[in-house]
């Protein structure tokens, strides 16, 4: 008797823990789990709603088809909104790495890092992201054309024999930055901070440099054919072999006669105000265009 009610209550413990690891196995699930509950409350709605179906069916059915349009609505809605959040989180988070890992680049000076810092660099502008801080990086003979840095801080970056060509460098701080060398034909690089920067060396046919703070800048055996000046305090700069040819340095500050004596050629220069007086008056064999159109 003793052996059966042993047996007994072995049979019935293994079916609860049968039970138990059923329901565990369920929890675990969670499809699974949403996917019965939904089953049993459908079941409980719709026992409920027998008598209802037996009086009115017409009516019932109208009713369903009303909460369902209700229902599809709010879904898609929900559906849409659920979407944009998460694809913006997963932007947000996406910003945050790159501009983390460009941090961890920041005074690593090797080809690695630079190759690196140039596609994080390349990644947040295809997010919209242009003020970059890049002060201090290490950027050294990457092909950087056409990115977006407007606004963004580069004091003492180390851009040497970049390809910058067509980028936008709108507003941007570029103190003390190294640019030997450089590929920055039409590069935009209006109303940027250049002070001590140095771009001996280097191509910018036809960039803009328009209101542009160039006080001490090194434009060193550089090539500024027919690039735009206009407005930019040039008080320091460099000039020495400097190609000037069709350079626009109208309303420049700070600009002396010594200056244009440095650069190579100034054939076809415009200038205009005192120092186009200057020139006039003690270069007469010159050929300047004076012009203000």
């Amino acid at each position: 008797m003793d052996l059966k009610e042993n047996i007994s209550k072995y049979k019935t413990r293994l079916k609860k823990d049968n039970i138990v690891i059923s329901l565990n196995r369920i929890v675990q699930r969670p499809i699974l789990t949403n996917a019965l509950l939904l089953l049993i409350i459908s079941i409980f709605l719709l026992l409920l709603s027998i008598p209802m179906i037996s009086n009115n069916p017409k009516h019932y059915i109208e009713g369903i088809l009303i909460e369902a349009h209700g229902v599809l609505f709010d879904l898609a809605f929900i559906g849409i909104l659920l979407l944009w959040l998460q694809k913006n989180g997963e932007k947000q988070q996406r910003i945050r790495r790159y501009l983390d890992e460009l941090d961890d680049f920041r005074y690593w000076k090797s080809e690695e890092s630079a190759y690196r810092a140039m596609g994080n660099v390349k990644r947040l502008n295809r997010d919209g992201i242009v003020k970059i801080d890049l002060s201090h990086s290490y950027l050294v003979n990457t092909n950087l054309n056409y990115v977006n840095l407007s606004e963004s801080n580069l004091n003492s970056a180390n851009l040497s024999k970049c390809n910058l060509i067509s980028s936008i460098m709108v507003n941007a701080r570029l103190n003390q930055a190294s640019l030997e060398e450089c590929s920055m034909n039409n590069s935009d690089l209006s109303g940027s901070f250049l002070s001590g920067a140095n771009f001996s060396n280097s191509s910018l046919i036809k960039a803009n440099l328009s209101k542009a703070n160039c006080i001490m800048s090194n434009f060193e055996n550089a090539f500024l054919m027919e690039a735009d000046l206009r407005g930019a305090n040039l008080l320091g700069t460099n000039f020495k072999n400097t190609n000037l040819y069709k350079t626009d340095l109208r309303n420049v500050k700070g600009l002396t006669l010594e200056q244009i004596q440095m650069a190579k050629t100034v054939h076809k220069v415009r200038l205009n105000g005192s120092i186009a007086k200057q020139v006039k008056e003690q270069l007469p064999e010159l050929e300047i265009d004076y012009s203000d159109d």
